[in-house]
């Protein structure tokens, strides 16, 4: 299904993905910032599903230009999914240049954040939205000229003191949360399949608030 990957320097003119049908190819992109020290924090939950999907599969990441990347299949779908090496607060650069590259529609683009408004571990899928004051979205807004794209939701819950939101987000995962993650990974690789094969409509009618 997929072309063969000559280079993962980024800068080759082929494509990762198949061309053959542009509706098939998705762009799935989780947010994060890139070091160590962010590597388990409740912000870089977008890298953290990625992750545990390329774990799942068997599949690895490259680094690529404004990003890691890796590729799957699903049901006749090709994903490319990306965890941009950009920091948060310039997401968008990444996920405009590899819709652009891979010639993908914004409609099949995802992409995966946190979010302070939803309790831990709540998932909602949807196609368009402000970025809540998310840096992240903020940013892929900006460079897309557009609040019309598909956002996957994940919730971190709110229970910071006043003034601690920051500390709170670039926090590492409590005890309890650390138990419960796994199986919300796991649906979150579930949800993420289903957008690609059975669309936005029906996932969002399975998964929302799952």
């Amino acid at each position: 299904m997929f072309r063969r990957i000559t280079t993962w320097l980024g800068i080759s003119n082929k494509p990762y993905l198949n061309e053959d049908d542009r509706m098939k190819k998705f762009l799935i992109v989780g947010l994060g910032n890139i070091g160590t020290e962010y590597s388990d924090t409740r912000h870089n939950i977008g890298f953290k599903v990625l992750d545990y999907i390329a774990e799942q599969e068997a599949i690895s990441f490259k680094s690529a230009k404004l990003g890691a990347l890796t590729t799957m299949n699903v049901k006749g779908r090709s994903l490319l999914l990306l965890k941009p090496s950009t920091f948060m607060n310039l997401s968008g650069k990444a996920v405009k240049y590899w819709l652009d590259k891979e010639k993908i529609p914004l409609t099949n683009l995802l992409v995966i954040t946190d979010d302070l408004n939803l309790p831990f571990g709540t998932l909602r899928l949807k196609t368009k939205g402000s970025d809540g004051g998310h840096n992240g979205l903020k940013d892929i807004q900006d460079k897309l000229q557009t609040t019309k794209y598909n956002r996957f939701r994940f919730g971190i819950s709110n229970a910071f003191s006043k003034g601690r939101q920051v500390d709170y987000v670039l926090g590492k995962w409590n005890e309890e949360e650390s138990a419960l993650l796994d199986e919300r990974l796991k649906v979150s690789s579930e949800l993420i399949k289903s957008f690609a094969f059975a669309g936005v409509n029906n996932t969002m009618n399975q998964y929302n608030g799952k």
